[in-house]
């Protein structure tokens, strides 16, 4: 799941003082589906994001609770005793948040967010990278560019920091509109000091463009809420003939229900994926309520950014031989992970199992293989391969 002044996050803790998140990277970016409860029950959605294959997939919740609920009972710190129990469990991506930093969290998934409209991820040498800037954003008035190093935040250097504490000090604790940032930047063995005021920005998860010929580009950023619905009346409203070109590029994940949900605009019922939870195997279906088109000439085109719930989809129709999947192998995060509230408010989220796609492929650590493989001009390629199957192209 990467959304603005996101990134795939690692284990963190977002402590009241200093941090607070989003998605994207992360989001946005992202579960498996909205309709199954958190760990209180209240149905809170729950989330695919990137886990170790080897990542303990059992029920942790009770014993970060409890160790939470001690802790607040001896007037310690229940957030960091929770940190303390998801780090020693293995969970390389369980996360504990203050219910600031949930809660912003949430927005992003609806599509909003006060920031600086930048993605960022750390590389394997431990720094921080940007990788995506919103247009029209602070950072993109600013000339920053994807690529660039990010080296400190307010003066705090970055590099070896979770990405949840980064994007925490992108965002500020809870900083309004239009507070200030400086960031410290590298490109091409330039180093600069770049002052920023974050705004209130909203992200487009779903927009859609004509292609030279008359077919129809759909490019998903991330599932955000209510993206599946906008997939689905993009695919209503393209021309009689017109061949539809997926684009799932850079799209970090998001919510899983609005990826099924996107998969019924292409697929008349069926099998979209299998995961399990805690060991329990449970199955997401496409609504053959939603008037699926089953006739459109369709492409997806992925790379090394789609990740998460992108994957889901993108294996479901690649499976169901609905699509012709053009690109570079995918991320490969399949993991599972659900919210539980501690009793100070804050709230820990826990790898509780992992996807399979409808032929039982494992996506975990192991991403797609596209059934076109190709790493330059992919797009040229995509609309190739799409004119073939019959669109207009």
């Amino acid at each position: 799941m990467s959304g603005p002044d996101r990134c795939p996050r690692p284990r963190g803790v977002h402590r009241g003082a200093t941090l607070t998140l989003v998605f994207v990277s992360v989001l946005a970016t992202a579960a498996v589906t909205g309709s199954l409860p958190r760990a209180d029950g209240r149905g809170t959605p729950l989330h695919a994001r990137p886990a170790s294959a080897e990542a303990p997939t059992g029920d942790r919740g009770q014993d970060v609770a409890r160790a939470a609920a001690e802790a607040l009972a001896d007037g310690k710190s229940a957030s960091a005793a929770a940190a303390e129990v998801v780090s020693r469990s293995g969970d390389r991506w369980g996360a504990v948040y203050d219910p600031s930093a949930f809660e912003q969290f949430e927005d992003a998934l609806d599509g909003r967010y006060t920031g600086v409209g930048l993605w960022a991820r750390r590389t394997g040498d431990g720094r921080v990278e940007v990788t995506r800037v919103q247009p029209g954003g602070p950072a993109a008035r600013a000339g920053i560019e994807a690529g660039d190093r990010l080296r400190t935040i307010d003066g705090r250097a970055v590099d070896q920091r979770p990405v949840t504490e980064v994007v925490s000090l992108l965002r500020g604790d809870g900083a309004a509109a239009g507070s200030r940032v400086v960031l410290g930047l590298e490109r091409a063995g330039r180093d600069w000091a770049q002052s920023l005021r974050r705004a209130l920005l909203t992200t487009e998860a779903v927009t859609v463009s004509e292609l030279p010929g008359g077919d129809v580009m759909i490019k998903v950023a991330a599932f955000t809420k209510g993206s599946g619905a906008r997939v689905r009346s993009a695919v209503r409203e393209a021309p009689e003939g017109a061949g539809i070109l997926l684009d799932l590029r850079g799209n970090t994940g998001g919510l899983v229900a609005e990826a099924a949900s996107a998969a019924s605009a292409f697929l008349d019922g069926g099998l979209v994926a299998t995961y399990d939870v805690r060991g329990s195997q449970r199955a997401l279906y496409a609504d053959p309520a939603r008037g699926a088109d089953t006739a459109k000439p369709l492409v997806v085109l992925v790379d090394g950014g789609t990740m998460s719930a992108a994957e889901l989809l993108t294996g479901a129709l690649q499976d169901r031989g609905r699509a012709v999947t053009v690109g570079s192998r995918t991320f490969g995060k399949g993991s599972v992970q659900m919210p539980t509230d501690l009793p100070d408010g804050s709230v820990a989220e826990l790898t509780v199992g992992h996807y399979r796609t409808p032929a039982g492929h494992s996506v975990d650590g192991k991403g797609i293989t596209p059934d076109v493989p190709v790493t330059e001009r992919a797009k040229e390629r995509a609309e190739t391969v799409l004119s073939g199957l019959g669109g207009r192209s």
